[in-house]
């Protein structure tokens, strides 16, 4: 029932305030120049990738923290650009510390995941193959393996609302780690729902990003008999790419922010419930 009114507010918020995908417009031309060059020049395409990547290290913060702000706005009545501004500057070096806490956490699952996947095939090669591979260590890699991907999960579900905490509830970085785990800990089921909306509305951007990325790499459409990619169909292309992840980013971050108000109401008013209760 969260889920679905989530979803029902939403449309209604962005339909009212517009404005909100003014930011998210941003961030998706910074990612024109990336797709463009794939069809130029593969290298240097992967060089502008790797700076615009340190580059949203820095600013990704910001926009998260204005984001949120002004979808809590539109979720109200109206809102500006100015809520943007003012709520990314307030919550930028509490999202950032937050931001590079958990960066630093994935970096490390990724480089175990990385050291067992190599030790695995270093161990296959020398062991012959699959076929001859010691059952013992294949199982050992195995539950490795698994005990990271399952840790990254639980990291991710649990707490991907820190950012919404210290916006919403004027929280610092640890204080809104924590919140976010305490607010999915009491919604488990609910927020499961939310997550798999979520991957629904990623993965339909990912289609649209993937399937992008193969018309705009004349190696891609050579393999896949397309047309070689002209500038027309780049143009075409980047703005289709553009105009989905506006929708999809606006749509996104305004969801999250109308779930994360309906469960923290929730958990007040059983919290003040409780509060009444007599003692016994």
């Amino acid at each position: 029932m969260t889920v679905l009114s989530s979803l029902r507010r939403t449309p209604r918020a962005l339909r009212t305030n517009p404005v909100l995908f003014v930011p998210v417009l941003i961030v998706m031309l910074f990612q024109v120049p990336q797709l463009a060059l794939q069809s130029i020049n593969p290298l240097l395409s992967s060089v502008v990738s790797l700076g615009l990547s340190l580059v949203f290290i820095v600013v990704t913060p910001f926009f998260q923290g204005g984001l949120i702000g002004m979808a809590d706005e539109a979720l109200g009545g109206q809102t500006t650009l100015q809520t943007f501004v003012e709520d990314g500057k307030s919550n930028y070096v509490s999202i950032l510390v937050a931001y590079l806490a958990l960066m630093a956490v994935n970096f490390v699952l990724g480089m175990i995941a990385f050291f067992v996947a190599i030790f695995g095939g270093v161990f296959l090669l020398q062991d012959g193959g699959l076929q001859s591979a010691n059952v013992a260590v294949l199982a050992v890699i195995g539950v490795i393996g698994t005990v990271v991907l399952l840790l990254y999960l639980l990291l991710t579900f649990f707490v991907q609302f820190y950012g919404q905490a210290i916006v919403l509830e004027e929280l610092g970085a640890v204080d809104g780690v924590k919140r976010s785990i305490s607010v999915v800990r009491h919604h488990l089921v609910s927020t499961l729902g939310y997550s798999l909306v979520g991957v629904v509305i990623g993965g339909l951007a990912g289609v649209v990003f993937a399937a992008a990325s193969i018309v705009m790499s004349p190696q891609s459409a050579t393999a896949f008999q397309l047309p070689a990619p002209t500038l027309p169909i780049i143009a075409g292309t980047s703005l289709v790419v553009v105009a989905a992840g506006t929708l999809f980013g606006g749509f996104f971050v305004v969801y999250s922010v109308s779930f994360y108000r309906a469960i923290t109401r929730q958990i007040r008013r059983d919290e003040l419930l409780v509060g009444r209760l007599p003692r016994l």
